[in-house]
């Protein structure tokens, strides 16, 4: 019987020691397949984006742009892009790359070797750039203290913001809208400065512009609050409708940049280029352009 109970004994233990001889073996193999996987994907991880040296070198750059926003980047009926952020990128791309005129600096030439677009919707614009897809985004992007803790941002070329439209013409100010309906675009930025500045006044949420135009258009509201932007090309194709003289709300518009000491040149430049565009009245005259 003690001989049974030892050869049981022996065999336990020999049968532990081969199961963790079998993991002392395993583990390094387990290591060194993690490993390899690792370096495989290491050509699927995010590319930096480009510094303001590698920009130039390229002879190009990359902007991100709205593409169906009108008047700041839309395309045209012959699928060109146009707008006030379209103008913006080409001229910083001149400016940057040293290839404005010398005679003529607001004489655009040879764009299409100069600047690339890349179309993006609102949920792309910041990451865009974050991902190295895009060199700077000119997208309609509000300037936040939010935002700035993962983007650079230039000072703004425009400020947007909040404004009225209506038909009505007994409607000349805001306190004449204290106890009227207003469409408003739903979980819009401008349902908290209507709030404050007209509390008695019924917000009825619309899903779109054009949702918010055909109330109007059916008396169903009296006005409807959006962007500037928007609202100045709606007006300017519908001139039926016009726009109270104050603003419920500013908002800056910033180009994008990435975040990083590496970026900082970039950032100079570009912000240093658009003060430039303001003090020599350029943005001016193309914002008025645009019927901003």
């Amino acid at each position: 019987m003690i001989d049974w109970l030892r050869l049981r004994l022996i065999y336990r233990q020999n049968r532990q020691y081969s199961q963790q001889r079998q993991l002392h073996l395993l583990l390094p193999a387990v290591i060194f397949l993690c490993l390899s996987l690792l370096f495989l994907n290491v050509g699927t991880l995010p590319i930096s984006a480009a510094t303001l040296k590698e920009i130039q070198q390229r002879g190009y750059i990359i902007v991100a742009v709205k593409d169906n926003f009108p008047p700041l980047g839309f395309k045209d009926e012959s699928g060109n892009l146009q707008g006030l952020e379209i103008e913006l990128a080409q001229r910083l791309a001149q400016d940057l790359l040293g290839k404005s005129n010398a005679n003529n600096s607001d004489k655009l030439d040879n764009l299409d070797n100069l600047v690339r677009f890349k179309p993006v919707t609102n949920l792309q614009r910041l990451t865009a750039v974050m991902e190295g897809e895009v060199d700077i985004a000119i997208a309609k992007v509000t300037a936040t203290a939010s935002r700035e803790r993962i983007v650079n941002f230039s000072v703004p070329y425009y400020f947007d913001g909040g404004i009225i439209a209506t038909k009505d013409t007994s409607i000349q100010k805001l306190t004449d809208l204290q106890s009227s309906k207003i469409a408003v675009l739903k979980n819009s930025s401008t349902i908290a400065p209507l709030r404050y500045y007209l509390p008695k006044a019924e917000l009825v949420g619309v899903q779109s512009y054009l949702e918010g135009q055909s109330f109007i258009d059916n008396n169903q509201v009296t006005a409807f609050a959006a962007d500037i932007t928007s609202l100045s090309n709606w007006i300017k194709q519908s001139p039926q409708y016009r726009l109270l003289p104050t603003k419920i709300s500013t908002q800056p518009l910033s180009v994008v940049m990435p975040k990083g000491l590496q970026y900082d040149e970039l950032r100079r430049e570009v912000s240093q280029l658009i003060a430039s565009y303001l003090e020599k009245g350029w943005l001016k005259e193309r914002t008025q352009h645009w019927g901003l």
